[in-house]
């Protein structure tokens, strides 16, 4: 195990940490308390937990290998569906029912500070046993997939707050979706059979980060404290 310098830690955390603030501030009409936004950060480190119990049970059944579906069944059943159920549950029976989440925007701010807390959590860990080279890397990849990962969650479960009729459908929704692009993003990257299947990953999550602002902006507009 790599020591863990104060440096280094601030270096492999400085990214999530700057994702929440830019999300934080993008809160037009009614910020969040800082005390909920920390606990939802919190919640999000404890959320690395549960999801490598799932991943290390799924990892008996299904493994990485160079066989396509094998492959495909442990990114998107073991690795995506045990991560994202795990943040889904802080989400959805912690933070949904506070009575500060009371706009369709919050949804995201707590779903992204949930998000980064585990990317920032699991880049320490990938510090402790592959170093600082590892990380850096880790910076401009996996964390900002983390970040569309719950913009897409939060989205949906901000939207399922206030539409009663179809919440069933969009809490289904703001777990599916971000299992399916965690999934297809480690599924490229996992695969050994077409290695330049890789830059896929790296393709998508570029146009994926370019229409954020698009659906930061969207979930804002929605409101309750917009002024007509």
């Amino acid at each position: 195990m790599q020591h863990l310098s104060s440096t280094y830690i601030l270096i492999t955390i400085a990214p999530a940490l700057a994702i929440c603030w830019y999300v934080f501030h993008k809160d037009r009409y009614e910020k969040e308390p800082v005390w909920l936004v920390i606990l939802a950060f919190c919640l999000g480190i404890l959320s690395v937990f549960p999801a490598v119990i799932g991943s290390l049970i799924g990892g008996k059944l299904f493994s990485v290998s160079g066989n396509f579906i094998n492959t495909g069944l442990y990114a998107f059943l073991v690795v995506a569906l045990s991560e994202e159920l795990a943040k889904f549950f802080f989400l959805r029976y912690v933070v949904f029912k506070r009575r500060e989440f009371n706009e369709p925007y919050d949804g995201i701010v707590y779903a992204m500070m949930i998000g980064m807390g585990f990317a920032a959590f699991e880049n320490v860990l990938y510090l402790s046993q592959d170093g600082i080279g590892v990380v850096l890397f880790r910076m401009i990849t996996a964390i900002p997939a983390h970040a569309i990962f719950a913009v897409s969650m939060g989205y949906h479960v901000g939207l399922a707050k206030f539409d009663l009729t179809h919440r069933d459908e969009l809490m289904g929704k703001g777990l599916i979706y971000p299992v399916l692009l965690h999934g297809t993003y480690d599924f490229l990257l996992m695969q050994q059979n077409i290695p330049a299947l890789s830059a896929f990953a790296f393709i998508g999550l570029y146009f994926c980060i370019k229409n954020v602002r698009y659906i930061l902006e969207q979930s804002n507009n929605q409101s309750p404290f917009k002024m007509p």
